[in-house]
């Protein structure tokens, strides 16, 4: 009998069935049936989580409690809202926009986190630069189409450390196509050490710049992060 339900538990994919039923201690066959199929759904969750958290690729955060006060938060929102995530459920933007070191990496990475373990959301993490050189070569390999399907399947992408390299014709052009993809469809985190005035520099053509800043404003939250770098004053405080 143990070898017929090992198969059968196989054959519907039940896999922590399979491997554990033995293990549950119920009398009662209704209980039994009922902790059995609990155990099963839990076991699917927490892979699925782990599956995606795995996919999101997201950057390691410390423990301690994201600092809000010097963070300017915009009408219309408000942090339970951020941090729940709300904004993704309305297709809605962040631009995180502030000095070197303020929070706003964390801050797009615990909302990331959040995202994923209450709604099971489909998140991605990237540097534009590790983004942009991912698409260039796709598009040079003919995979671009690959790529964009797999980012046209998120709920949410985070784009970190827009300014930080400028971009190339081509790099700025497929950028541009991804931020398109994304508009109205699904959220899109930016983080940022510059103004919008100054995003020329990074796109090099100012009818491209406006129309990347026309779409990404467009149902977005503009955060301003006020404060000085936490990994300055880390390093003050060891010295």
């Amino acid at each position: 009998m143990r070898k017929e339900i090992e198969e059968y538990a196989k054959r519907l994919k039940l896999s922590w069935i399979r491997e554990n039923y033995q293990e549950v201690e119920e009398k009662d066959p209704q209980k039994y049936l009922l902790s059995l199929f609990e155990k099963e759904v839990q076991n699917r969750e927490e892979r699925k989580i782990n599956l995606l958290l795995i996919q999101a690729q997201l950057p390691k955060t410390g423990e301690q409690p994201f600092q809000w006060q010097h963070i300017q938060i915009p009408q219309g929102i408000d942090r339970e809202a951020v941090l729940k995530g709300n904004f993704i459920q309305e297709r809605e933007n962040l631009i995180l926009y502030g000095g070197v070191g303020t929070g706003k990496t964390y801050l797009a990475t615990l909302i990331s986190l959040n995202a994923i373990h209450t709604y099971g959301s489909k998140v991605r993490f990237y540097t534009v630069a590790a983004l942009v050189n991912k698409l260039i070569d796709a598009n040079q390999n003919g995979t671009l189409t690959k790529i964009m399907k797999q980012i046209e399947k998120l709920d949410l992408l985070v784009l970190d450390e827009l300014g930080y390299i400028p971009l190339n014709k081509e790099g700025a052009e497929l950028l541009f196509q991804v931020i398109s993809m994304c508009y109205e469809n699904k959220s899109i985190i930016i983080t940022t050490s510059l103004q919008f005035g100054q995003w020329n520099h990074v796109f090099g053509d100012p009818i491209l710049t406006e129309a990347v800043i026309d779409r990404l404003i467009h149902h977005s939250h503009l955060f301003l992060f006020t404060g000085d770098s936490f990994r300055y004053k880390e390093s003050l405080q060891n010295r």
